[in-house]
């Protein structure tokens, strides 16, 4: 498994978590473990004190008796770790046979009738307990029976309970890692999925990511579909783009090739093709390098184009004496490249202009939407000529379909505005103007 896999990364970060959460149990139940060990071992030294106060008598002169041996046996052997120590007046005056050669020092704040639990520096829990002993004479003494035990009995005790949790827990740990392993590879799954379709699209063998995803996953397979799409419809541009030039160039050549035996009688000929030519070949780089991007980086506006186009045409078709009756707003703003809207706009007046008689009409309105973009244009372009029929509305979209072959033109200028619309997201509407009887075409920005 690499370092940088997700399922590496994850498992290492769910295995850290593991191991911080078990070292934390371990610390509070060995805590727990320790409070509850040095409790029980209170309650015993108590009832070893008890014992030792009921062994223990007072003379007629106030002396202390001890007897000889004792009910615990391991306070008669030395290095048993239970010791047994009578203190009076801050004096020792009676330890165990177990005790021999050690001393203790009760705590100076006890007061008579308490007692007090303490581990001392010696390494041992100590039990002391003041009492006031008043004998059959009525003479009264103060003494501290104290019991004391090495801590190496509760200190095995939480050494050996150390050593159970770390073999469970280590257990625990290594069956909850493999099962987080498998609900990693199991969750990771439709990665792999996507992974895997992606693989085969690569390879030709899908066009789509047509698996069933996650939910979570659903929109990054949706927009990588929508990338797909897209850049498949950028390379189809590509190649309509050089099928248009090859086709486009074809009569100008074979025009060229009859010219060439007369080159001197046909000079004008000749150069009028290597005009066309030329202007073919501009036009068809000039798109082949528009982006036609799906999602446009910023805004242009619509009316500083159509006054540049629609004044350029004036002059070209000065003959006609075209009257544009232009109805748009100062300003009014799309998202779009500017290059495909010169497209669009220029292709659609010069086909109003060519097929029009006296007039064409442009008009823009204007619908804010604030679900998308903020901005929703219509463009509509009207002229008064004899227009198109219905049915050949879906014709004219077509490569190298023209209306009219008796007007010049290449056939691929509708076709090119209706894939620039598309892929900006738009759509276009063909009809007969109301108002001028010829031809309208009706463009929606998104």
């Amino acid at each position: 498994m690499r370092a940088k896999s997700l399922s590496f990364r994850l498992l290492i970060a769910e295995g850290l978590v593991l191991a911080a959460f078990f070292a934390l149990v371990a610390v509070v139940l060995e805590q727990g473990f320790r409070e509850s060990a040095e409790q029980a071992l209170q309650e015993r030294l108590q009832v070893q004190v008890y014992s030792l106060l009921s062994a223990a008598k007072l003379n007629n002169a106030g002396q202390l008796i001890m007897p000889s041996s004792l009910h615990e046996p391991r306070f008669e052997n030395p290095g048993s770790g239970l010791y047994g120590f009578i203190q009076q007046a801050k004096k020792l005056v009676w330890r165990s046979p177990s005790a021999i050669g050690l001393d203790v020092i009760a705590p100076p704040e006890l007061s008579a009738g308490n007692s007090a639990f303490v581990f001392d520096k010696h390494g041992r829990y100590a039990l002391h307990y003041d009492v006031i002993w008043q004998n059959v004479a009525g003479i009264e003494r103060e003494y501290i029976f104290t019991v004391a035990e090495d801590a190496r009995f509760v200190s095995s005790q939480v050494e050996q309970l150390q050593e159970t949790l770390r073999f469970w827990l280590l257990i625990i740990g290594l069956v909850l890692v493999f099962i987080q392993f498998a609900v990693l590879r199991w969750s990771l799954k439709p990665l792999r999925s996507i992974v895997s379709d992606l693989e085969a699209i690569e390879q030709g063998k899908k066009t789509l990511l047509d698996g069933h995803y996650a939910t979570e996953l659903e929109g990054l397979a949706g927009n990588l579909n929508a990338f797909i799409t897209h850049e498949r419809a950028h390379l189809e541009r590509y190649r309509n783009n050089l099928a248009d030039l090859a086709h486009s160039l074809k009569t100008p050549l074979a025009i060229l090739r009859g010219c060439v035996e007369s080159f001197s009688e046909n000079k004008e000929t000749v150069q009028e093709q290597i005009s066309r030519m030329n202007q073919i070949v501009e036009y068809q780089l000039q798109r082949a390098a528009a982006k036609g991007e799906h999602k446009a980086i910023k805004t242009v506006d619509v009316s500083v184009v159509i006054n540049k186009i629609s004044t350029s045409l004036n002059k070209v078709y000065i003959d006609k004496g075209i009257n544009f009756e232009i109805t748009i707003p100062d300003q009014c703003l799309i998202y779009c490249e500017e290059g495909d809207l010169y497209e669009i706009v220029g292709n659609l007046l010069d086909n109003a202009c060519k097929w029009c008689q006296h007039t064409v009409k442009v008009s823009i309105s204007l619908n804010q939407r604030k679900s998308r973009r903020n901005f929703s244009l219509l463009l509509e372009i009207e002229d008064d000529g004899p227009g198109i029929p219905v049915g050949k509305f879906n014709d004219i979209l077509k490569r190298g379909i023209r209306a009219d072959e008796n007007i010049h033109g290449h056939g691929i200028g509708m076709t090119v505005v209706y894939e620039l619309i598309g892929l900006l997201g738009g759509k276009l509407e063909g009809g007969k103007s109301a108002t001028l009887g010829g031809m309208r075409w009706s463009v929606y920005f998104p």
